[in-house]
């Protein structure tokens, strides 16, 4: 079957999709007619419950198939209210929502001026590295310290962050040790990896760029922090919650070691992802 599909969400060159499907459509937009990259459409079958879901792309268009019937179809992204529609999927047949601008989420508050201190207990640094071109490590390290400090305007805040190299994990013993070498952190002449960031700003919804350095091994690079603000809680204090994100490459800090295996296959991949899950209590 096919329909047709260009990004602005109007007719355009064929799509094909399995028969008893339909496609559906939407271009998302912020509340200044942005794109919205990364929001996410679920459609819930009325009948059967079953859930599908799709994300937006660069330029705010998101489409997924779906099996023919009645769908509840809602359009959300961090920051933002839900839009919720309701349609029918028609086989063989393209459905457009067209144009959704979101609005933001007012509910969303701030964190106030001051200084908010990190929570090791509540506060994760993860990493994720490549194996043989298999397998996924994931590792953390489990002792840090760090502080943020708001600003009136969170584009005037500041966030450090200091970690001790000798606290990586990986749940195997001699891979950590030979993490701790001069293969890799060489903790014995670096004892500490720190980050410092005041260079920050507002993406869109829920999302903010933070641009810092990150000394690590003894190199100093750019590093720029893909953050999602989670908003505030009271619970022993006051608390903020964050997620942010980044991708570093080891030979950008002179971790050059090695091993490859036939055919050219490396043991251990280039570039390393870096998960931060981080709740702040107010000093």
């Amino acid at each position: 079957m096919f329909g047709r599909l260009r990004r602005d969400g109007r007719q355009g060159e064929p799509v094909s999709f399995d028969a008893g499907a339909g496609l559906v459509s939407a271009r998302v937009r912020d509340e200044n007619g942005r794109p919205l990259a990364g929001a996410e459409m679920a459609l819930r079958h009325r009948r059967t419950q079953r859930v599908t879901h799709a994300t937006a792309d660069d330029f705010g268009l998101v489409v997924s198939t779906a099996a023919s019937g009645m769908y509840a179809v809602s359009i959300s992204a961090g920051g933002y209210r839900e839009s919720e529609h309701n349609v029918e999927v028609v086989s063989g047949d393209h459905t457009a929502l067209g144009e959704l601008m979101l609005q933001p989420d007012t509910g969303l508050r701030l964190p106030a001026p001051g200084e908010w201190v990190l929570d090791q207990d509540h506060t994760s640094i993860r990493f994720v590295a490549r194996h043989i071109g298999l397998s996924r490590v994931h590792g953390r390290f489990t002792s840090f310290r760090g502080t943020i400090n708001v600003g009136h305007r969170i584009e005037d805040s500041s966030v450090e962050v200091v970690i001790d190299a000798a606290s990586i994990e990986t749940a195997a013993p001699q891979r950590d040790e030979h993490l701790r070498s001069a293969d890799f952190l060489d903790v014995e002449h670096y004892p500490r990896l720190h980050f410092f960031s005041n260079r920050i700003q507002h993406a869109a919804g829920d999302r903010w760029f933070l641009d810092g350095t990150l000394n690590l091994r003894g190199a100093s690079r750019g590093v720029r922090l893909d953050a999602g603000y989670l908003g505030l809680r009271t619970w022993n204090g006051d608390r903020l919650g964050a997620r942010a994100t980044t991708e570093l490459h080891r030979e950008d800090f002179t971790i050059n070691w090695q091993q490859t295996l036939a055919k050219g296959l490396v043991v251990v991949g280039s570039t390393v992802e870096i998960q931060l899950d981080i709740q702040a209590i107010r000093a």
